[in-house]
């Protein structure tokens, strides 16, 4: 086996929505150790989603690195950057301390007056999220996302990516680049002053040095993205589906074009773009199937007698952007076993990625999978059955945190482009469509779209 230069390692961390992953990487991607370190996501209404900001921010970060000092290389990694979901918001104290409850994407709290007559309200949600947060607790030390809390853990510097404060636009346009970046008229609305903002540096740049360490502390970005520069899902046809809580399809293009209800962004890969957009339809909607259905053997389910889900258990973001549909479970009887009901939800998921593709008009010629959900294997065998296409899944699972890590070398002078890291990308296996399967598959989907059509109604609290 050939020997690691410690020279070369970094370290990324992934701070997520059920658990911090941290992985130490050498110069080609290897992935020489790794640690993950669970904490709750809170629930505490059905249009709620929140973490312990503590807990999950500031020292689920400072724990992941614990575990990787102790296999090894921490003390001597080169540097280290974070990758984190967007967006996200929590009030902190003078020692960086939160506050208040972490705001996550598609809470109520970030809800925009006349937001349901807008094709993509979650424009203003992390400024919604400024606004609660900031009446709650108005003379805080500052109002942080998720990445400033847990750089400043790890360096004592509240800095954050341009990626990420672009999410929060209104509050972040790129305004007085000698100075912040900040919008001090937006953020004065919301009740905020500059001042409590993060510092907003450039993606793969050096922002400080990590407590106790030798090691830069570089800067990250978005887990999405992150994900993305290590996959390999770089030429037209490709699409990378990252299967994590949230479900993020994105299509590889080789123009921009705009679609209503879905997302264009550019790719890293030069004269590339992607389209399409975050769901519910992942790891949170399978969880709670999990938590609710038992075990049951999958060799015994018949292709023809599955049921079909919507999956909606907490609204949908792409391509609806509705925060009040609802699942719903459709024509199941008493032949239906817990097996046929999980396979079920795992089509449900499946569906999302191919209506994804479909309403994006790329012409898809294979699916790259990432995310800690590659390693649920029924997952992504209905994918590639519901799609049609191969599969390929990465070889590690912690994309964010790898990417989080190339973009360290960079912040150490040991990368130069974020292009490179494209010889990163690894296939841990490939899952072919099971042509079985097709048939019955394609009415099922088309029931599926039937069911998306028939906007379901929240149940008012009252009713229970």
């Amino acid at each position: 086996m050939t020997p690691v230069s410690r020279e070369g390692v970094t370290i990324g961390i992934d701070v997520g929505s059920t658990a911090v992953k941290a992985v130490a990487a050498d110069a080609d991607g290897r992935v020489t150790a790794r640690a993950r370190i669970p904490h709750g996501l809170r629930v505490p209404a059905p249009n709620r989603l929140e973490h312990d900001a503590d807990e999950a921010w500031r020292r689920g970060p400072l724990a992941a690195l614990d575990e990787l000092r102790r296999l090894g290389p921490g003390p001597d990694a080169r540097a280290m950057a974070v990758a984190a979901m967007v967006p996200s918001m929590t009030a902190v104290d003078t020692a960086g301390t939160p506050l208040t409850p972490g705001l996550l994407y598609g809470d109520e709290r970030g809800r925009m007056p006349g937001a349901d007559n807008e094709p993509l309200p979650a424009l203003g949600e992390g400024a919604e999220f400024l606004r609660w947060t900031a009446a709650e607790v108005p003379d805080a030390a500052g109002y942080w996302p998720a990445p400033a809390v847990a750089n400043h853990a790890l360096s004592g510097e509240a800095v954050i990516d341009v990626t990420t404060a672009a999410t929060a636009f209104p509050l972040f346009d790129g305004t007085g680049w000698s100075g912040t970046g900040w919008n001090a008229t937006a953020c004065a609305e919301r009740g905020a002053a500059v001042e409590q903002m993060p510092r907003v540096e450039t993606i793969g740049t050096a922002a400080g040095q990590v407590r106790g360490t030798g090691a830069l502390l570089g800067v990250g970005a978005i887990d999405a993205l992150c994900e993305q520069i290590v996959a390999g899902a770089d030429r037209d046809g490709d699409v990378l589906v990252m299967c994590g809580t949230t479900l993020i399809v994105w299509a590889t293009v080789g123009e921009a074009r705009q679609v209503p209800g879905l997302w264009t962004i550019p790719h890293t890969a030069v004269g590339k773009s992607q389209i399409g957009g975050a769901s519910n339809a992942g790891g949170l909607f399978l969880g709670w199937v999990d938590r609710l259905v038992g075990a049951g053997d999958p060799e015994s389910i018949d292709p023809y007698r599955v049921p079909v889900w919507s999956p909606y258990i907490r609204g949908e973001r792409t391509p609806f952007h509705d925060p009040d549909r609802r699942a719903v479970l459709d024509a199941v009887d008493l032949t239906h076993d817990a097996a046929s009901l999980r396979r079920g939800a795992y089509e449900a998921s499946g569906f999302v990625v191919r209506q994804l593709i479909e309403l994006g008009g790329a012409s898809a010629s294979r699916i790259v999978a990432t995310g800690g959900g590659t390693r649920v294997r029924p997952w992504m065998q209905a994918i590639a059955d519901v799609t049609g296409l191969p599969v390929e899944v990465s070889a590690v699972a912690e994309g964010a945190a790898l990417g989080a890590a190339f973009l360290a070398r960079m912040a150490a002078g040991l990368e130069t482009t974020i292009a490179d890291a494209a010889r990163w990308a690894a296939t841990d296996r490939v899952v072919d469509p099971d042509p079985g399967w097709a048939a019955a598959i394609e009415d099922r989907y088309q029931r599926f779209l039937q069911l998306g059509n028939r906007r379901s109604e929240a149940i008012p609290p009252a009713a229970f």
